[in-house]
């Protein structure tokens, strides 16, 4: 293991979450939030320290290989995390460090559950920096670092692996650096222009940053307590709801447009099955709840912006779906499971894997009825290598291990099964709100400090698909094995 190395690239993420929390730093100055200012000047001072002692000196072995890449992405998000909560202690809003360091993985893994009771309360830097931390979460830190700092291929690429949804990780370019300099291009042209169109409605500039910042990294956290339904704007849920979708797909797609090959991204399996499950679940859910809203045009403004939040795992929300029909409710619950594409700021499942774990089935069942057949399965009109459908497989294991143990431990605060159940599918998905009383109209507040602790494990281990933080607690990664004597 290479802690030399860790240490050096936590070194410098440190330093950018310092000039990270200058943003917010900014704003408290621009609203007269003198008071503030310790909340944001401690932990840039401490990151700052902390970054220039052990990221000053390149290491001279600056090998990173598949393991330290897992422990470094990990390790990278806890301690962002607790750095970034530290602003929400000191500055009164969040005196709680279980409470704000939970708002802050929230925030960072771009899940959107709260504990906040009057989320209307924060100050106003404070709750930039809330919905900041989604924009800064949703592509991924990692992949920032990569595109400002040098850093070579054979290291950048295990970092990558590790943070970048999905089953598979596309280099766009042939040098990783420049792939992560073209999805953060295009991941700031995006929010740009949702910013602007959404100032084009009349939306206050604050109010469109932290909408497009939600919307961008899929988070969902707003500002204001009853989210974009306080607007009771249609244009408003137009535009987030539809840039919500856009943000839910693979931006390998995006860049396939830039280079005009139009065909070559809309011949895209997962695309065609993610918009198809997208709007198979609006007009179904529309047509359950039309006699809610007083017919089935109007029911499709909420079932459409409720869908793309949930498939995409934002969290968005425009109506209480807690007092919908059970049909509508077990559809999102089934969406929150589903998630966005591979590829994407949307947390879940992935439809990627779906389509994969779907195609092995119906492979296995025609090796059944036929021994002797060469079949394949095929992903994107190519065939897939054993290695990439088993690790599907795997994963899903993984995954249900991981999630029935948190429904498990989370029984123990003693909640109804649906809030235990919703709950950790929010958290786990990256989604935001459950059912019941982590409804939209509710929050996380009333669950004990472990079981915080828990939900927050369980949203950085689904965005970070698992592993990074499955491996921190393998002892054959921080324990070297004895060899056995010879005699």
């Amino acid at each position: 293991m290479n802690y030399r190395m860790i240490a050096y690239v936590l070194g410098r993420i440190g330093l950018i979450e310092a000039a990270l929390l200058a943003v917010p730093l900014v704003v408290a100055l621009l609203y007269g939030e003198t008071a503030l200012l310790t909340a944001w000047l401690v932990p840039i001072a401490v990151l700052i320290l902390l970054g220039l002692a052990v990221g000053l000196r390149t290491p001279k072995d600056t090998a990173i290989y598949a393991r330290e890449g897992l422990v470094v992405v990990a390790a990278a998000w806890v301690l962002l995390s607790v750095f970034g909560a530290v602003p929400f202690v000191l500055s009164g809003d969040i005196p709680s460090c279980v409470d704000a360091f939970f708002e802050t993985v929230s925030g960072f893994t771009t899940t959107g559950s709260s504990i906040l009771t009057d989320v209307e309360a924060l100050h106003r830097s404070t709750a930039f920096w809330r919905s900041f931390t989604h924009w800064v979460g949703g592509m991924g830190v990692l992949v920032f670092a990569m595109a400002v700092l040098p850093m070579g291929d054979g290291r950048a690429m295990h970092l990558m692996r590790a943070e970048v949804p999905g089953p598979t990780v596309d280099k766009i370019s042939s040098k990783l650096r420049d792939t992560a300099k073209i999805l953060y291009g295009i991941y700031f042209v995006m929010t740009v222009a949702e910013t602007l169109l959404l100032l084009a409605g009349g939306m206050p500039l604050y109010d469109a940053l932290i909408n497009a910042f939600g919307s961008a990294g899929t988070g969902g956290f707003s500002h204001l307590g009853a989210s974009i339904g306080q607007y009771n704007n249609l244009y408003y849920e137009m535009v987030i709801g539809v840039f919500i979708l856009l943000f839910g797909i693979n931006f390998n797609i995006y860049y396939l447009l830039l280079l005009r090959h139009v065909k070559d991204a809309f011949r895209s399996e997962e695309l065609r099955v993610y918009l198809g499950i997208v709007a198979a679940s609006v007009v179904a859910i529309a047509l359950n709840i039309s006699r809610l809203y007083g017919g089935f045009v109007h029911a499709l403004r909420y079932s459409f912006f409720q869908v793309a939040s949930i498939i995409t795992t934002t969290g968005f929300g425009t109506a209480d779906f807690d007092q919908w029909p059970t049909f509508s409710r077990t559809v999102l619950v089934m969406l929150m499971f589903c998630g966005a594409c591979a590829g994407s700021t949307g947390g879940g499942f992935k439809v990627s894997r779906l389509i994969i774990l779907l195609k092995s089935s119906f492979r296995d069942i025609q090796r059944m009825l036929h021994p002797h057949a060469v079949t394949t399965v095929r992903f994107e009109g190519k065939p897939l290598d054993d290695k990439t459908v088993r690790g599907t497989s795997i994963y899903l294991t993984f995954y249900m291990m991981v999630f029935t143990a948190s429904v498990l431990l989370l029984s123990l605060d003693h909640f109804d099964l649906v809030t235990t159940f919703t709950a950790v599918t929010a958290c786990f998905n990256n989604i935001g709100p459950g059912l019941s009383v982590v409804g939209p109209m509710g929050n996380f507040s009333q669950f004990s400090d472990p079981a915080k602790l828990l939900l927050s494990f369980d949203m950085l281990a689904g965005r970070l698909e698992l592993y990074p933080m499955l491996v921190l607690f393998a002892p054959t990664l921080w324990f070297k094995r004895r060899r056995p004597r010879k005699l």
